[in-house]
């Protein structure tokens, strides 16, 4: 649902209690979870991965690893297979940065399987997250990519 899993997601979703993924998939009424308005949901996993962030802040250090990178969330019982060569690990310690340099990296690659990603993110609105966040003062999309060997 959120067009591609990383830092955010996994702050979000990946942190918060069976209720807390009912309150944010249902962007605030845990009863709404499978209705509630698409970018709401985006926008409440923007706002749960900023309090996630906030409570351990200054302690924490995020790595996305791109790897085995699918269109599936990796809570589907059946996942689609891999449709991109591994590009590499990145860090930072903003969440929002380190997703924004992810989806770049995917845009601007030359492998043929991006075009499953792309329309995944595209058609779920991923990057309204990272809109999200940093309208929250959560995080920047700007960012130096530095390569190590």
């Amino acid at each position: 649902m959120g067009g591609y899993g990383g830092a955010l997601k996994q702050l979000s979703i990946g942190c918060a209690s069976a209720y807390g993924k009912a309150y944010i998939h249902g962007a605030g009424v845990p009863e709404n979870k499978w209705t509630s308005d698409h970018d709401s949901f985006l926008e409440a996993m923007a706002d749960a991965a900023k309090s996630v962030h906030e409570y351990f802040k200054g302690q924490t250090v995020y790595i996305n690893i791109m790897k085995n990178m699918s269109v599936d969330c990796d809570c589907c019982a059946v996942a689609e297979d891999p449709c991109m060569e591994d590009i590499g690990i990145l860090i930072s310690d903003d969440p929002t940065a380190i997703d924004q340099a992810c989806i770049d990296l995917v845009y601007h690659s030359d492998d043929p399987g991006r075009s499953h990603l792309f329309e995944r993110i595209e058609s779920r609105n991923g990057v309204h997250t990272l809109e999200a966040a940093a309208a929250l003062g959560f995080g920047n999309r700007q960012y130096e990519l530095i390569e190590i060997d």
